[in-house]
């Protein structure tokens, strides 16, 4: 039997020239995933992945025994109370994907969600849709919406089979179990939902740049030839969603940009009517508007950034939005305002401080001064705001969901790095706070057995960079460097906030420490964390995340050999560039669905959300400034001849239409091309988020953290085989 060799694709230059500067592109045409050339190349990599990743199999099966094995399979998530019923989800032992189910409320004053028994039903329970059969004969499979019908007859729900997010939606019949054969919708995105009185079906269409753009008003009953649109977006850089307030006052149209909101209300009694907006769009001012009601009126609480970088709450007149504005939750220094939740008698404010998470409960009774207007003190000093506290040093709080108006209770979620998930109910007018479930982690899991700290690096230019980390004291040699699995990610102002994965115990169980690097570019540490990580200032993202190494090994929790970095989409993009600025410092790379050809997707205006992502990259095709700055640090322009490369793992997505499949084979290529170790696993049948049913998730997870282990330990091994002694040898 012949050995497979690595695949070397062929090289046919193209030319790409902007702005008087030209880059000789060897594999685009890799691009074309229809070309049978292209399938061949794709179906070798995945082979010379098996081949040389073949002696993980023994330790991928352990992991996914592993993870299997403290996971109750057979489960159901806590009831959450809409309109007449609780809704839960089971999920059943063998079967990949979720039950959905709902069982009538015992009175209308019943807020406390029944004990529901995994192994029993509860009275009047019904399965409203049930994943694994619609699943059936479908290699991928992914719900967009599910939403009831208010009067709670009817089921909206959505599906993708292909992975390109681009779901069907149909109508049930939940007495009748009948599906309509008129209320067919294919291509919709994500999110559709019923109006408030349930005669119509509000939902969203992409353009051919899979950007979100058209909202669309359906009949219920009718077919969808006769859809109205009921607001379109022209400008490319914009999305648009479609949804209702908790009140179900209002149905919402939001509209935003990377860096520019607008809102549109329409009063739920007049679905038919037409949308109003709330503030006109001002580019760089960011606002969401939420529904009170004070003294019985009207009124939106509107979180908002103009002229207050970390946000600030106002209270304007829903008769009047852009007239007088009452603040409510003025903006701080050093905390960042996330946005709120108003419900009939509270609102909750959700903001972040000091790189955590936080949630603040504010009553309405009570909290009334004069002219009717809400008014607390600044944040951090609470005045008629009060913060639930946490005993933990890292954690991450959130609200959940909590869709009835007039409920007296809130329900929250919680985790940490040795919390599993948690969901919370707190009593809004005690402060009493429930632990309604845990989540279970079989095989006698202990908290206590497990450590996490905050640390802090210095980029180059003195800015501090917060580290969270967890580890196992017991399986750790607290006195020597520990293997690491470094991740991050640093883009979109999102948060990589401290989370509970039973799949990653099988990393710290083995002695491996796990840390997160918090760069710039995030929203860790506020609205100018994000700021100083984007357009002209991302290579803060990339040299913070080197920073970050560098102190591990500086401090002794890691040595170079001993350190993976890990990265997915965005994150991608972030370790192809610091394994380019920083080769030796790491012993291997792991990239998900990675963004590592970032500049050539951003020149092109055709392909899927480009022009949306110029607020956050910068536009290169206009400007020559941005274009010469992200090809300074775009991985794939810039794979180096004169280094060594560590051993790297991209993982992509045939079907993928965040990140194109293209992007790391790309990448994959030219490294091959300086005698990288690279190697490339796609999936063919999946999207971006990869394979859809539980079982393939936890078994590419277990191969992936098979890979890390290998890696992170080879140095160990190495230096263990090396001081072994020598048996001596006998001339002949």
């Amino acid at each position: 039997m012949i050995s497979p060799r690595a695949p070397r694709a062929d090289r046919r230059p193209v030319v790409r020239s902007h702005h008087g500067r030209s880059f000789t592109d060897d594999y685009e045409w890799l691009r074309d995933k229809s070309s049978p050339d292209v399938v061949a190349h794709l179906e070798a990599e995945n082979e010379w992945t098996a081949h040389e990743t073949s002696h993980l199999a023994p330790l991928a099966d352990a992991i996914f025994d592993e993870i299997k094995s403290r996971t109750l399979e057979t489960d159901l998530s806590v009831p959450v109370r809409k309109g007449d019923h609780w809704y839960f989800t089971r999920t059943v032992e063998g079967s990949s994907y979720g039950v959905f189910c709902r069982a009538p409320v015992a009175s209308p004053d019943d807020w406390v969600p029944p004990a529901v028994d995994p192994a029993q039903t509860l009275p009047g329970e019904e399965v409203l849709l049930d994943a694994n059969v619609e699943a059936e004969g479908h290699d991928f499979f992914s719900l967009g919406t599910f939403d009831v019908s208010p009067d709670g007859r009817s089921l909206l729900w959505g599906v993708d089979t292909e992975g390109d997010e681009r779901y069907t939606l149909r109508i049930v019949d939940l007495a009748s179990r009948a599906v309509s054969d008129v209320d067919v919708i294919p291509n919709t995105a994500a999110g559709a939902m019923f109006s408030p009185d349930g005669a119509f079906v509000f939902y969203c269409t992409v353009d051919d740049a899979w950007r979100p753009d058209t909202v669309w008003r359906h009949a219920v009953g009718s077919s969808s030839g006769a859809d109205v649109t009921v607001f379109t977006e022209p400008d490319d850089r914009f999305w648009v969603g479609v949804g209702r307030t908790r009140s179900r006052k209002y149905i919402v149209v939001e509209v935003g940009s990377k860096i520019t909101s607008e809102v549109h209300l329409l009063d739920a009694a007049d679905p038919m009517g037409e949308f109003a907006v709330v503030w006109p769009r001002v580019e760089g001012v960011e606002y969401d508007v939420e529904h009170v009601v004070l003294a019985g009126e009207d009124r939106l609480l509107i979180t908002h950034n103009d002229g207050a970088e970390n946000f600030e709450v106002v209270d304007v007149a829903a008769a009047d939005p852009r007239g007088l504005r009452d603040v409510v939750v003025p903006a701080s220094t050093d905390t960042r305002i996330d946005g709120v939740d108003a419900f009939a008698g509270h609102v909750v404010v959700s903001y972040r401080r000091d790189a955590l998470t936080r949630v603040g409960i504010l009553p309405l009774s009570g909290g009334i001064a004069a002219g009717g207007v809400l008014r607390v003190g600044e944040i951090v000093g609470y005045g008629a705001l009060t913060e639930l506290e946490f005993d933990e040093p890292l954690f991450d709080v959130g609200v959940s969901s909590n869709p009835e108006w007039t409920q007296p209770t809130l329900r929250l979620g919680f985790t940490s790095f040795v919390t599993p998930s948690t969901v919370l109910s707190v009593d809004v007018a005690t402060r009493e706070t429930t632990v309604l479930k845990r989540m279970p982690v079989l095989g006698g899991y202990r908290s206590e057995d497990y450590a996490q700290v905050r640390d802090w690096a210095t980029a180059a230019d003195g800015t501090r960079v917060p580290i969270s980390l967890v580890w196992k004291p017991g399986a750790v040699d607290e006195s020597a460097p520990a293997p690491t699995l470094l991740y991050g990610y640093g883009s979109y102002e999102a948060s990589m906030d401290p989370s509970f994965s039973i799949a990653r115990l099988s990393l710290l169980n083995r002695g491996i420490l796990f840390a997160i690097a918090h760069v710039r570019g995030g929203g860790e540490l506020g609205r100018h964390w994000y700021d100083d990580g984007k357009t002209l200032t991302k290579r803060n993202t990339f040299t913070d995340f080197v920073a970050v190494g560098e102190h591990l090994v500086a401090s002794g929790r890691s040595r170079p050999d001993g350190l993976v970095a890990e990265g997915r989409s965005a994150g991608g993009l972030l370790v192809g560039a610091a394994v380019n600025l920083a080769p030796d410092l790491f012993a291997g790379v792991l990239a998900g669905v990675p963004f590592v050809d970032a500049l050539t997707s951003i020149l092109d205006p055709e392909l899927p959300l480009t022009v949306i992502e110029w607020d956050e990259w910068g536009d290169p095709l206009h400007d020559p400034a941005v274009y010469d700055y992200m090809s300074s640090y775009s991985p794939y322009e810039n794979v180096r001849s004169d280094v060594g490369y560590p051993p790297i793992l991209a993982v992509t997505s045939l079907n993928d239409t965040r990140v194109l499949y293209v992007e790391p084979a790309k990448w994959v290529a030219k490294l091959r091309e300086v005698g990288a170790p690279a190697l490339l696993k796609i999936e063919m049948q999946a999207g971006h988020g990869g394979v859809s049913g539980r079982y393939d998730a936890w078994r590419e997870r277990a191969f992936e953290y098979a890979w890390v282990i290998d890696t992170a330990t080879r140095g160990a091994r190495d230096d263990l085989e090396s001081s072994a002694p020598v048996a001596p040898t006998l001339d002949a």
